[in-house]
């Protein structure tokens, strides 16, 4: 028994001291990218998915079960897969080229973006779609703090958000199908069936009858 202690002793040892060494530093980061890349995904994906689940799809509780430990795998995994292929690549362009620069995180990420995100299906669409959002914001200010568009002199963000919202409700009023199936969910839930009610119960305490009254 203190054998087998004293052995692990050693061996983590070993590890930890393979982790000093500054010669694997890069590939010893691509592997940590791979493991903080699925913690991260499972972390947001699984709370999300609870909730979208639980209000939204119908079924028995383990299909319900199955499906957000499905959404949650699949948000893990990939994230988990491109931060290992982006890091990857990244390290591999400034061994090649002996130093790092800027055009090296677009092209390893464009090649992780396609291998791993570029299958259109609705944890990919989410994925990509919050990433545009936060895109076009910090391409906003990056022109500003370049000065390739003048500074606004009031803040912007009160017509944004009013041309975000008028441009949704638009489309989801007109064109629906245009919309993500999840928003479309979220916003029938919101506009849709709040104009349909029987009685006190599906008025107030419930959204739809489930009965067959």
């Amino acid at each position: 028994m203190a054998g087998g202690a004293e052995s692990f002793r050693a061996l983590l040892r070993a590890a930890n001291a393979l982790l000093q060494k500054r010669r694997y530093h890069a590939a010893l980061a691509v592997i940590k990218g791979f493991r903080n890349g699925a913690v991260y995904g499972a972390k947001i994906r699984a709370p999300h998915a609870l909730v979208m689940t639980f209000l939204f799809k119908s079924g028995s509780l383990r299909e319900k079960l199955r499906s957000i430990a499905q959404a949650t795998y699949a948000h893990s995994r990939n994230l988990a897969y491109f931060v290992f292929t982006y890091k990857g690549l990244l390290a591999a362009q400034s061994r090649l080229q002996g130093k790092k620069i800027p055009f090296h995180s677009f092209l390893a990420a464009c090649i992780g973006g396609w291998l791993v995100f570029g299958d259109n299906n609705p944890i990919n669409s989410q994925i990509v779609m919050y990433l545009l959002s936060r895109i076009l914001f910090g391409l906003s200010r990056l022109a500003v703090e370049k000065g390739y568009i003048p500074q606004p002199k009031q803040d912007p963000f009160p017509l944004v958000a009013a041309l975000v919202w008028g441009t949704v409700l638009w489309l989801f009023e007109y064109h629906k199908e245009t919309l993500q199936p999840s928003l479309q969910s979220s916003m029938t839930y919101l506009y849709e069936d709040s104009e349909v009610w029987h009685d006190l119960s599906d008025f107030l305490i419930y959204n739809k009858r489930t009965d067959s009254k």
